[in-house]
């Protein structure tokens, strides 16, 4: 069994990872302009994410990914994704600049896909799996894309949408009536071929990746090249700087491998699982659905070293475990990201997995993920902290309605400025202009406190969100889909505390006089609407109207209090 290795102060890591950065070339640090700003910046980074297919190729044989039958080597990887990108630009016109939309489930393609579309110089549109056909419908029309690699589920609900939008529907996986193309007939057309030769400049966009934020509809969050290496060289600045704190030994014993439990479409899976793994050869094992029992399973027959996934996963997996009677012996890291870690269950961690850290952070789809980073001994005696800035470029604050920094201790709302910070909002110049500052710090929307050892607690939210398993709800689209129900007057969403899934869905409801209105009536209407996770799950129906404020909003904090604190109103 792996041994809990003893883990250094943060000063002292910081101290070592300025000297890392010193000492490699490719980790230098400079000022620089990023998209108009100067900034401090890895000067000497790879210009364009189609270097991690370079890592690929160099990970040779070593296995990349494995899900159920299929078992890809790095070469495999890279070979299909080299091929799919030639075969998009001989076959459907894929320049730099052009965006494909990528909706499937998790899967060896899915990563394939990705890597094609970067090296073909196009712009990857991920597209959650889970959206309903009419979102579906929303983010391909807002995003432009009219190439569409998705699996069978996802091209039926978007089928109904391709000759309004002229849309070239892939089959990304699988065989699939009706489509122009298949996966493994572009992996045959491509098969052979040199990497496309193409100059991508280090500022221009990588991916849309949409987020669900307070203003209604997803958003397209535009990230940049020279963003998303930022991210990956500030997370292997920290490893390089833990393993010469290790005296210049690995800190994860055997070969490293990860559960891939989080969903790819969302950057903590794409950046801090996928695109981390491409860079350091980690192979992976992916997972269709979550289930702890399968996850023991695989971690055991896999021999993995990590996991990362939202807390509610982390514990089941722990809880399955303990009732095995199972250490999971090679299991040496879990990351959560997406929500909080109650504390208990850093202490249940620690005793059913003596030998594992865990650890967390905070990072959001405009930072490229990068933002904080809690583990090792700290995580220990900070659990409810989502840790300190990662090094080195990576400036965190908390400020207050004026703008001003609010003194340690003091609550504020959490600004993040790094190079990884997006570009801005697809076609919503307001919304961009409202968290971007003109030297590009992002506000959040999070209100936080940062500690004396420059620690990061996040104890509230702007963003009228709720937080659910890591998928981020925004209110006013729930609201805003309750609205065209022809029986509701007034509806308001919040979150329901949830020990599993940090926040559920509520929503309370004022119906019209003489209308008779079951929660599954609503529930029903709800679904060609709105993804399954967005739903309530839990309804209030009101007697009269809903509280508001001077302003003449609804009041949320005081129907908060009404309906959580002091029971319910209504029925």
């Amino acid at each position: 069994m792996a041994q809990r290795k003893p883990a250094p102060p943060r000063a002292v890591l910081e101290q070592i990872a300025r000297q890392v950065a010193a000492a490699e070339p490719v980790l230098n640090i400079a000022e620089t302009e990023v998209l108009g700003v100067k900034q401090p910046a890895y000067v000497n980074a790879p210009a364009d994410l189609r270097f991690l297919l370079l890592k690929a190729m160099e990970h040779g044989d070593k296995t990349a990914v494995v899900f159920e039958d299929q078992r890809w080597s790095f070469a495999d990887l890279a070979a299909r994704s080299v091929a799919v990108a030639n075969t998009l630009i001989d076959r459907h016109g894929v320049k730099p600049g052009t965006r494909v939309a990528l909706a499937l489930r998790n899967c060896p393609e899915w990563m394939a896909c990705f890597l094609g579309v970067l090296a073909a110089g196009g712009v990857i549109v991920p597209i959650n799996g889970w959206w309903t056909s009419e979102e579906m419908a929303f983010g391909l029309e807002d995003c432009g894309a009219k190439i569409v690699i998705a699996g069978a589920r996802q091209i039926e609900r978007v089928r109904p949408h391709a000759g309004r939008l002229g849309l070239t529907l892939i089959a990304g996986r699988g065989e699939i009536d009706g489509v122009a193309d298949t996966f493994d007939a572009m992996v045959a057309a491509g098969a052979g071929k040199a990497p496309p030769e193409l100059v991508i400049d280090t500022d221009s966009d990588f991916a849309i990746f949409y987020t669900s934020g307070s203003t209604g509809k997803p958003k397209g969050a535009v990230l940049t090249h020279r963003g998303a290496v930022t991210t990956i060289l500030s997370f292997a600045l920290l490893g390089a700087a833990l393993k010469l704190a290790n005296g210049d030994q690995e800190f994860v014993d055997g070969d490293p491998g990860v559960l891939v439990c989080l969903p790819l479409f969302h950057c903590t899976g794409s950046h801090a699982v996928f695109m981390l793994s491409l860079f350091s050869g980690r192979k992976m094992a992916l997972m269709r659905k979550w289930d702890a029992g399968d996850a023991v399973d695989i971690i055991q027959a896999e021999k993995l070293t990590d996991m990362v996934g939202v807390p509610t996963m982390s514990h089941e997996l722990t809880l399955e475990a303990e009732r095995r009677g199972v250490v999971l012996e090679t299991l040496q890291s879990m990351g959560t990201g997406g929500a909080k870690r109650p504390e208990a269950h850093v202490e249940k961690i620690n005793e059913v997995f003596p030998q594992a850290w865990s650890s967390s952070g905070y990072g959001l789809t405009e930072t490229n993920a990068l933002g904080t980073y809690n583990g090792l001994g700290e995580y220990q005696a900070k659990p409810g902290s989502c840790g300190a800035p990662l090094p080195a470029v990576t400036f965190i604050k908390t400020v207050d309605e004026a703008g001003n920094e609010t003194p340690t201790g003091e609550p504020g709302e959490v600004w993040i400025q790094s190079p990884a910070v997006f570009r801005g909002y697809l076609n919503q110049p307001e919304a961009t202009a409202d968290v971007l500052t003109k030297d590009r710090w992002f506000k959040t929307g999070d209100v936080g406190i940062i500690d004396e050892d420059g620690f990061l607690f996040i104890v509230d939210r702007i963003k009228d969100m709720v937080l659910r398993g890591g998928e981020n709800v925004s209110c006013l689209e729930v609201e805003g889909a309750l609205a065209h129900h022809p029986d509701i007057l007034e509806a308001a969403v919040i979150g329901i505390p949830d020990e599993r899934l940090g926040e559920r869905v509520g929503a309370a409801v004022l119906a019209r006089d003489g209308a008779t209105l079951t929660d599954e009536d609503i529930k029903t209407f709800l679904k060609p609407h709105l993804a399954p996770f967005k739903i309530p799950e839990r309804f209030w129906h009101m007697d009269g109207p809903l509280p508001r404020g001077g302003t003449s909003k609804i009041d949320k904090p005081g129907l908060r209090k009404m309906l959580l604190t002091e029971g319910e109103a209504g029925r």
